[in-house]
């Protein structure tokens, strides 16, 4: 073992008997070990002093790591500690030269493992300390999710979730204990899930649609009907070529000024689960609306209710920003630009002569990509069917 001052070690189901003679090396060496009440239950006495973690553990954790910090410590986690447990956290806060990590299987590689599925074809999702509608953005069509729950209401809501968004048929399975000699898997289809289940549990979906569920993916564009809305919504086809041009990637910042119905910032933040996005609108009704859109769709949006440019003050620098709404205020561009990262991108749409006028100025200052929508629908004419035309809707987008 390398000499380091904190050890973190995997601890599956099964505890002690589980473990790595690395691992055990690695405990019963330790001064002080760490860990939740149950973990700390799965490893015998030594003469190491035992400390369960406090709550909240966020807080209190830099201040525990320092009292302890010149005595050898080791940190008890669940399964693989570096797989949406404690090894990252502890990682981020003392450098990975100062913290030496055991792992153990993961709980998604023994689901994987009873449910015979391809690990690298799986989409995790953790509820752990997380919203339930974190779920919907990968309930699709024939994919296999494997859900980290929270304790043992999870299941249920799960369930019950599912149901509501039209996949009440998809394939429940809810693994508990996974590795111990009290290991349980129950399947059934998810409409029909109705047991008690231990607080140690995770749950394997094969998502399969009713006949009527509405299909939802993550690109852009969704339906205009998925939004609640009060008209404020920027429409499918122009909110398509919009994000285009926002062109969004994990890991990255949007600003959506005059966020309306958030619908540029929900499905920006739909792209991928890293991708982040504050919303900007000054009416506290639509801010209200804007984030029953975002629980809807499965996504965590920050809205701020103000008017720009005062509400864009102290916000993190982005790397794209959408004006959709307020830009015609005196120094919501100029603001917006000045607060931009290099390399990002600022997109402004317009639909009236005073907004056009003001996108055609700074087009002439900074250049960029200046294009003209116009989206004609289909409807009735009398007994027939003819187009009728949308307001056009300017473009401008510009890279820093």
């Amino acid at each position: 073992m390398r000499d380091q001052q904190l050890t973190v070690v995997g601890v599956g189901a099964d505890g002690w008997d589980g473990l790595s003679p690395l691992a055990r090396q690695a405990v019963e060496a330790a001064e002080v070990v760490m860990g939740s009440a149950r973990q700390l239950e799965l490893v015998p006495e030594t003469s190491a002093e035992k400390i369960a973690w406090p709550s909240p553990l966020s807080e209190s954790l830099p201040g525990l790591l320092a009292t302890h910090g010149a005595r050898k410590i080791c940190v008890l986690a669940s399964g693989d500690p570096t797989f949406h447990g404690i090894g990252t956290t502890l990682t981020r806060l003392l450098g990975a030269d100062a913290v030496h990590v055991i792992p153990h299987p993961s709980s998604v590689s023994l689901a994987c493992a009873r449910l015979g599925w391809p690990q690298d074809q799986v989409e995790v999702i953790s509820l752990v300390g997380h919203p339930l509608e974190l779920v919907h953005p990968h309930v699709q069509p024939g994919r296999r999710l494997v859900v980290l729950s929270w304790g043992s209401h999870t299941p249920a809501e799960v369930a019950k979730l599912l149901t509501e968004r039209g996949y009440g048929g998809s394939e429940f399975t809810v693994l508990e204990q996974l590795g111990s000699l009290d290991e349980t898997v129950r399947t059934t289809a998810a409409r029909d899930w109705d047991h008690q289940v231990n607080a140690l549990n995770v749950i394997g979906i094969v998502c399969q649609p009713d006949a009527a569920a509405p299909l939802l993916p993550t690109s852009p564009g969704l339906p205009d009907e998925a939004y609640e809305s009060d008209g404020q919504l920027t429409k499918r086809e122009v909110r398509s070529v919009t994000l285009s041009r926002l062109a969004p990637v994990p890991g990255q910042l949007l600003w959506d000024v005059g966020g309306g119905a958030g619908s540029i910032a929900i499905e920006w933040a739909r792209h991928h689960p890293s991708c982040r996005a504050v919303a900007i609108e000054r009416d506290p009704d639509r801010a209200k609306r804007l984030d029953r859109n975002a629980a809807a769709l499965g996504v965590i949006v920050r809205t701020v209710v103000g008017a720009a440019p005062q509400a864009l003050t102290d916000l993190e620098t982005p790397d794209a920003i959408f004006i959709g709404g307020g830009g015609t205020n005196p120094g919501v561009i100029q603001t917006c630009w000045q607060a931009l990262a290099p390399g990002g991108r600022l997109v402004m749409n317009g639909v009236t002569l005073e907004t056009e006028t003001l996108i055609a100025r700074w087009y002439a200052d900074l250049g960029g990509d200046l294009v003209r929508l116009s989206v004609q629908r289909a409807s009735p004419v009398g007994g027939m069917t003819g187009w009728r035309p949308a307001m056009p809707v300017t473009i401008w987008s510009v890279t820093k």
